[in-house]
């Protein structure tokens, strides 16, 4: 009995395995949580945005600086492994940021002309010696990827009677443009648009986003008597085209760097740079278009 026991157990069919489960796929009612959540964490750092915005002058200043450092931190974190020299960077963002404040675009130039003696001087020592050339590459980058976008917030806040109206307009547009690209990607998007940079970046969110951000900024010029409509929708949608612009720009270097956020500033959403990334790019052309249709 024993043995016909075992030969039914040896003859006996294995169980077939389990198949996996396919990834469930988000609800739209998961996808408005989590959007609702973005615009709640972002609350308080809009109300400190547009604190700093109203005091101006030399607060507004010392606040980029600020934002500047927490920034370089970030990115200099993300590319330890080929030595920036971080002291130049420091000090030339800081520089540039009080050149725009306290000079002219010609000041701005002089202090990045000089960046790179700073860089020299301090990247000769022995530790950066060996492997200079991208120590010194990477360094620039940050400069100038960081540093200028906060050159031309200063810039955009020290233009005459509407600078600090037109920097929150711009703030406004950017995060509207944003949050409605991320809210209309999750629910409605299928058809992505760089996958191999983003892979969440879709062409729904891409067109929702615009819509959005543009009219946001129009909306707002609605209150401000000095800015015709015509303008806010030009403004609106130069800031919302290139808002995403600077998102994929961001994603481009962290995929290189094999980082998901470029730092834990802001908890589950990342690090500042992972909120600064579309402002960087479209402070710089609100400013411009500001100077030009506004001035």
């Amino acid at each position: 009995m024993q043995d016909l026991f075992d030969d039914d157990l040896l003859n006996q069919e294995p169980a077939p395995k389990p198949r996996p489960r396919p990834p469930r796929k988000r609800s739209k009612g998961a996808a408005r949580g989590e959007t609702a959540k973005r615009i709640l964490f972002a609350i308080p750092w809009g109300i400190f945005a547009i604190a700093i915005t109203v005091a101006g002058g030399l607060v507004f200043a010392i606040a980029m600086i600020g934002i500047g450092i927490l920034c370089l931190r970030e990115y200099l974190e993300m590319t330890e492994q080929v030595r920036p020299v971080q002291r130049a960077a420091y000090i030339a963002v800081a520089a540039l940021i009080l050149a725009a404040h306290f000079g002219t675009a010609f000041n701005v130039l002089l202090i990045l002309a000089a960046s790179f003696p700073v860089l020299f001087f301090f990247g000769a020592d022995s530790r950066h010696r060996d492997g200079i050339t991208m120590s010194m590459g990477v360094t620039l980058l940050g400069i100038v990827w960081i540093g200028i976008p906060l050159v031309h917030a200063v810039l955009l806040r020290d233009l005459p009677h509407h600078g600090a109206a037109l920097l929150v307009d711009v703030l406004v547009g950017t995060f509207a443009a944003d949050t409605g690209a991320y809210a209309t990607g999750r629910m409605f998007g299928s058809h992505k648009i760089a996958p191999s940079l983003s892979p969440n970046k879709t062409l729904e969110g891409l067109v929702g986003g615009f819509l959005i951000g543009t009219m946001a900024f129009w909306f707002a010029g609605l209150y401000q008597d000095w800015l015709s409509g015509t303008d806010a929708l030009i403004i609106g949608a130069a800031v919302a085209a290139v808002a995403p612009v600077g998102d994929l720009f961001e994603s481009m270097l962290k995929r290189d760097l094999g980082r998901k956020d470029t730092g834990t500033l802001f908890g589950p959403h990342g690090g500042i740079l992972d909120r600064l990334d579309a402002v960087f790019f479209t402070v710089v052309v609100g400013y411009y278009l500001s100077v030009q249709l506004v001035y």
